[in-house]
């Protein structure tokens, strides 16, 4: 092999190598999704339960925390529970209470944070409470919160009271250990995470002071409301958000007042919105069966609002208030939703396409001349012949916006690749000159 061979093979294997890279980067861009929220703190508590029929040693729970929420905001803390071992043997449908209780500190309020759930226990001698969640204001200033287990005052960290044969029977649990940490840190900073992490939303239903059902006690149900902004949305052009609601087991059960109307019920969901535009309030609709009497309701269905921003920007979504019945504006149900602490959803608008307005002119008279012209082809090629030309015109055909889309991994992977075979053919060429020497 001359030596301009030899050097054309290092180049070339040196160009495989930049080729690699570029596969890479492309795989990179062509692979790669969103990052993820992260996820919350948390720390495994174990506590030592005497008294009663849940009493023993190391029993766990999870605390999990945010990372940050903003000023003045709320922030969820939750408790997640394994299986409770019962002795003796728990009879049908046993009435058990759990209450949660966690030390405040860093500014947050409440300092002594407390969580109360009800709930029946299968029988058998295991019980796994569901999960509660109690929420935190941070301070307009300062911080971090911090949230320790053990006791909160007098009252031990956890409590479990079973009822049996119309009995309270009360097993208090103390604070042992805790990992991977004793304390949970959540850092107060402007953007935080802020409103309810887990979407979950307490709502306050009431009836209204019209209604027939005098005896109706105001409730707070808990339900995670998810809102879906659109993908695309334009100015002067309604968009589609979809509202959907889980109610959960950690609040009170969604009762219905007695004479709610067994036929066209609805349910009218509202969602705020601010930015580019968009009216303060937005309600849609969606069709509810509603359960037997005295039963509460316990799905709810998901509901389309339409929203219309009039100029581009930045819309954001927090849930609204819920009405039942079969008008939004004489319901038989309100279900107020706070005005702080809720989660945001975010969607952007874009430019929308301007129709010309239309022009109104006076039509003018024309006159029309008619003349017959008669071309005779010539036979020669002689310089006075005219030549034909083509002409471009001065402004190219739109061919889209895709070199402002910004880098694509798959133009990244092709080219790599080639690079990379032309590696692979420069270092077979250097590997028989060498066998050959």
């Amino acid at each position: 092999m001359s030596q301009v061979g030899r050097r054309l093979a290092q180049k070339t294997s040196a160009l495989g190598l930049a080729g690699t890279l570029a596969l890479f980067v492309g795989s990179v861009f062509a692979l790669s999704s969103p990052a993820q929220a992260a996820a919350d703190k948390t720390m495994d508590v174990l506590y030592d339960c005497t008294g009663g029929v849940f009493a023993g040693q190391n029993k766990k729970v999870t605390i999990s925390a945010p990372e940050t929420v903003a000023p003045s905001q709320q922030a969820t803390i939750k408790w997640t529970f394994t299986a409770f071992t019962a002795s003796p043997a728990l009879t049908a449908s046993t009435p058990v209470t759990v209450k949660g209780n966690l030390t405040i500190g860093g500014g947050g309020s409440p300092a002594a944070l407390e969580k109360t759930q009800s709930g029946t226990a299968p029988v058998g001698n295991t019980y796994t409470p569901s999960q509660m969640t109690a929420t935190v204001t941070a301070p307009a200033s300062g911080g971090p919160i911090t949230v320790s287990p053990g006791t909160a005052g007098t009252t031990k960290g956890l409590t479990l009271t079973a009822t049996i044969s119309g009995q309270e029977n009360t097993t208090e649990c103390t604070y042992k250990s805790a990992t991977p940490t004793t304390s949970l840190s959540i850092a107060v900073q402007a953007g935080g995470g802020g409103g309810t992490d887990t979407d979950v939303v307490e709502y306050t239903c009431d009836v209204p002071s019209t209604s027939t059902d005098t005896s109706y006690e105001a409730i707070k149900p808990e339900i995670k409301v998810v809102l879906t902004p659109p993908t695309s949305a334009t100015a002067n052009a309604d968009a589609s958000v979809t509202w959907a609601g889980t109610i959960q087991t950690t609040g009170d059960q969604l009762k219905l007042p007695t004479g709610f109307p067994t036929t066209g019920a609805k349910m009218f969901a509202t969602i705020k919105g601010s930015g580019a535009g968009v009216p303060a309030t937005a309600t849609g609709e969606a069709a509810i069966t509603a359960p037997a009497a005295g039963s509460p309701l316990t799905t709810l269905p998901s509901v389309t609002v339409k929203i219309k921003p009039t100029t581009t920007g930045e819309v954001t979504l927090t849930a609204g208030d819920l009405a039942f019945g079969t008008s939004a504006t004489a319901p038989a149900l309100k279900c107020t939703a706070p005005t702080t602490g809720l989660k945001q959803f975010k969607f952007t608008v874009g430019n929308a396409t301007s129709s010309p307005s239309p022009t109104t002119t006076t039509p003018r008279p024309t006159t029309t001349h008619t003349a017959t012209v008669t071309v005779t082809p010539s036979t020669s090629r002689s310089s006075s012949t005219p030549t034909r030309k083509s002409q471009t015109p001065k402004a190219g055909a739109d061919t889209g916006a895709g070199g402002m889309a910004g880098p694509d991994g798959r133009l990244f992977i092709l080219t790599g690749t080639a690079l990379v075979a032309a590696a692979a053919v420069g270092g077979l060429v250097m590997r028989r000159r060498s066998i050959r020497s």
